[in-house]
């Protein structure tokens, strides 16, 4: 059974039990109210009945007495406890009732009682008779007109809940409808990226929070997160792809080269060696940075801590002269609490300080210190402007870049000096990599620079 259908049926049936126990409870409710008070006028009838029955009775002979007092639609009658029988009286509707047979009571009872498919009420009051004889008199009254009173109301209770009925089972068609066409909305839609391929995002209503909604936002930002996972792919497979080409292109001729005279000549060899293991290291470094890249910041697990930035950067400046054997001085503040991430933060500045190595000659300064003033807008930071600032300077004294490339050193790829940039090992995406990295640990970066005399690197950081 589909799911609108299941809804239908479901909310028609329920509907139609609230229905039906609520008029069930309508009927028990008037059942109860109008039984009692009918009982409550026979009692008091019967009560002023026996009252005039026996102040009367020794002067008036008991047949006309009774005759007198004898209910419209009942039975008068004296029953003595001992076999004295006193003949009872009915009105003209009720003469059947004089074949019931009477029963003593010792004292005063009602109840109602059935005789010939009919219900009545009977009244029996116990008095000390002109004899000095305990008798009852009892006093029986049909309950005709309260019956059909409420058999009415069972025909006028059935015909309310089946007409009722009507808008129900229409108010549940018309609520599965309402309920399934954003699921409709959303199957269209799967289909239709299924069979285009395109990336598509559902139509909202916006003023409406129910869950619906809710479940709406979430496949919008599930589809958010496959197109960018697919760009991010499409990108990787395309950059891949073209910047592969030429290490490969390079590997594969120094090769052959060396297949064909490899052997006889040893500075051939060793010249195709060293140009085979450093195009080696260029893919390698350009896979894992591209990998990287690739992945979205979401998937990257990143663990905030509170860490003392100088002596990770004095940390990382120790390892990097080890390494590169470039001197690297650390100045500044410490020690340098920021609220970041270790290892992504060390990552960045290995970013910047490989930069450095790599377009300056002379000694690296890395410079640490707190924010005192304002620091240009960027769009991209994810920081509170309440939160206090930390910032790490990276400063070299090289080739520079022109104030007209300076927005672009950020893009995958990008190169200012393509020539140069390849002779040392440049890949142009360390700089992408140190953008997403900041952003990811909520940094914001500057960089300044002027041609020939240097560029300087500036990470701001939060304190808390």
């Amino acid at each position: 059974m589909r799911l609108k259908s299941k809804i239908h049926l479901y909310t028609s049936i329920l509907f139609a039990v609230l229905i039906i126990l609520m008029n069930i409870s309508i009927y028990l409710l008037f059942n109860h109210f109008s039984l009692k008070s009918e009982i409550g006028q026979v009692e008091t009838n019967a009560a002023s009945i026996a009252q005039g029955i026996q102040s009367s009775s020794s002067s008036i002979p008991l047949t006309d007495l009774l005759r007198a007092y004898v209910p419209v639609d009942g039975k008068l009658q004296i029953v003595s406890q001992s076999n004295t029988r006193y003949p009872p009286i009915t009105s003209s509707s009720q003469s059947k009732l004089s074949k019931r047979e009477a029963v003593y009571y010792a004292q005063k009872k009602t109840q109602i009682v059935k005789f010939g498919n009919e219900s009545y009420v009977l009244v029996s009051i116990p008095v000390i008779w002109s004899n000095g004889e305990v008798v009852n008199i009892q006093i029986t009254e049909s309950l005709r007109e309260t019956m059909s009173n409420l058999q009415s109301l069972r025909f006028v209770l059935v015909a309310v809940t089946l007409i009722a009925l009507i808008p129900v089972v229409m108010s549940g068609r018309l609520l599965g409808k309402l309920i399934m066409q954003p699921i409709r909305t959303l199957t269209t839609t799967m289909r239709d990226i299924q069979k285009s391929g395109e990336f598509k995002q559902l139509p909202l209503d916006r003023s409406s929070k129910d869950e619906l909604v809710e479940m709406g936002e979430t496949f919008n930002r599930m589809i958010e997160l496959l197109q960018s996972n697919f760009a991010n792919q499409e990108s990787f497979v395309a950059n891949a792809s073209h910047e592969l080409r030429t290490p490969l292109t390079v590997i594969e001729s120094y090769a052959s080269l060396l297949k064909r005279k490899g052997l006889e000549r040893q500075d051939l060899f060793q010249e195709s060696i060293e140009a085979i293991h450093s195009e080696a290291i260029r893919m390698r470094e350009m896979t894992e940075q591209l990998l990287l890249l690739a992945r979205n910041k979401e998937q990257w697990l990143i663990n905030k801590e509170q860490l003392d930035a100088a002596e990770l950067a004095s940390a990382s400046a120790s390892a990097f002269q080890s390494a590169y054997h470039r001197d690297v001085h650390v100045e500044g503040e410490a020690p340098l609490f920021v609220h970041s991430d270790r290892q992504l933060l060390k990552q960045l500045l290995f970013i910047f300080l490989d930069n450095a190595y790599k377009y300056s000659k002379e000694p690296i300064t890395i410079t640490l210190g707190i924010a005192n003033h304002a620091m240009k807008s960027d769009k991209t930071a994810k920081t509170s402007p309440s939160a206090k600032k930390a910032w790490i300077r990276i400063t070299d004294r090289g080739v520079g870049i022109p104030k007209t490339e300076l927005s672009k050193v950020f893009e995958r790829f990008y190169r200012v000096d393509k020539a140069r940039s390849r002779q040392n090992g440049g890949l142009g995406l360390g700089l992408s990599l140190a953008r997403e990295i900041s952003e990811a640990i909520g940094a914001r970066i500057e960089m300044d620079s002027l041609e020939n005399v240097g560029t300087t690197v500036t990470i701001m950081l939060n304190q808390e």
